[in-house]
């Protein structure tokens, strides 16, 4: 019976939530929506000190295509958020997440889009950065992209905005409470980075069936570079 291969993505995604979990992006709780399906992930994001999005808990997934990272996943939020480039549906429009195409249409220089040297971690960072700086030049919700223009022109006098966002922070308490989530609020909190624990051990397995076809196939030299991670330093801490 011949040996069946574990696809090329799946290996990646699996080093990617490896690495993530045990080095996590600071604002950010990574899990699977399912234990075996390394293609479905859901992330917690926890809102930026010093932000409008301050002690927020928001909730999406992460879709990734069989073909990752040739092409990219999507970002889909299952908190409702109000934000001038996240779509009614959930959907973050964003330039990293488009596929790498040339679109002089667009607005958006060929660079700025998808490519396969970019990585979970860089879409968590650059959706974070999105949520406090939005792009109001080709926005997803124009009324919010509108009602957040003249919030940030009349540096703040003008509080319809702030107040939505506000009004969705705080309905965001509940489900932090039901998760059984602590929500940092302050930059010390938030900049930590924690281990987040396996709810049980098959996620464990999961890796190490993955693993036992790597060995096959790669040097194990190879895989605990590949396992190597920069550390990254805190994107909200303050001047």
């Amino acid at each position: 019976m011949a040996h069946q291969t574990t696809p090329s993505s799946q290996k990646a995604l699996m080093m990617e939530l490896k690495s993530l979990q045990e080095q996590p992006v600071e604002g950010f709780r990574i899990t699977l929506v399912e234990e075996a399906d390394l293609y479905n992930w859901e992330v917690a994001i926890f809102g930026p000190p010093n932000t409008l999005y301050e002690g927020g808990y928001f909730k999406a997934h992460i879709k990734f295509p069989v073909d990752y990272p040739y092409s990219p996943p999507t970002f889909r939020f299952l908190t409702k958020m109000w934000h001038p480039n996240i779509y009614e549906n959930g959907d973050v429009c964003i330039s990293i997440l488009h596929p790498p195409v040339d679109d002089p249409q667009s607005g958006e220089l060929p660079s700025e889009r998808w490519n396969p040297t970019q990585n979970v971690r860089t879409i968590l960072l650059s959706v974070i950065s999105l949520l406090n700086e939005p792009n109001t030049f080709s926005p997803a919700n124009v009324d919010a992209s509108v009602m957040f223009r003249k919030w940030r022109d009349s540096k703040g006098k003008d509080k319809e905005y702030a107040e939505i966002i506000r009004k969705q922070v705080i309905s965001t308490a509940a489900e932090a409470e039901r998760d059984g989530v602590k929500v940092p609020t302050t930059l010390a909190e938030y900049c930590v980075q924690t281990r987040v624990p396996s709810q049980d051990s098959s996620s464990d397995l999961l890796y190490d069936d993955l693993y036992d076809d790597d060995m096959e196939e790669e040097d194990e030299d190879e895989d605990e570079s590949d396992m190597e991670s920069v550390e990254m330093a805190c994107v909200w801490r303050g001047d």
